[in-house]
């Protein structure tokens, strides 16, 4: 689908400009600790931004599939629960944040594990 290329392009773009954000802008603000959160958030952001990008390119090439389409809006959940917490926590520092982080992470397994089902069913 379409959609998840658009989805993917955007949030490669967003990596990019929070990396260059936290090297730039964050390098002096924040404690090492942080910008290494910080880092982390732009890291899977941009890995998923990828798999999203080529869940796109997969759905224009294969027929319908639940699971393909199911695996991109959880690659996109991911991004915005793991790195939007990350993003938050190291800038804010609140710490509670922490604890929603993971939820971002279980999304991106599931939306990998679907990939993976879709792959063994389809392909």
């Amino acid at each position: 689908m379409k959609v998840f290329i658009i989805i993917g392009a955007i949030n490669a773009m967003v990596a990019v400009a929070c990396g260059a954000f936290g090297a730039h802008a964050l390098e002096a603000r924040l404690e090492p600790k942080y910008l290494d959160v910080w880092k982390t958030g732009v890291t899977y952001q941009m890995f998923h931004a990828l798999g999203i990008i080529a869940i796109g390119i997969l759905s224009g090439n294969v027929p319908a599939s639940s699971l393909l389409s199911w695996s991109g809006w959880l690659m996109t959940a991911g991004i915005i629960i793991f790195s939007g917490s990350l993003y938050i926590l190291s800038t804010s520092g609140i710490k509670i944040l922490g604890a929603i982080t993971p939820i971002g992470g279980v999304a991106f397994i599931v939306g990998w594990f679907l990939l993976i089902l879709f792959a063994i069913r389809q392909l």
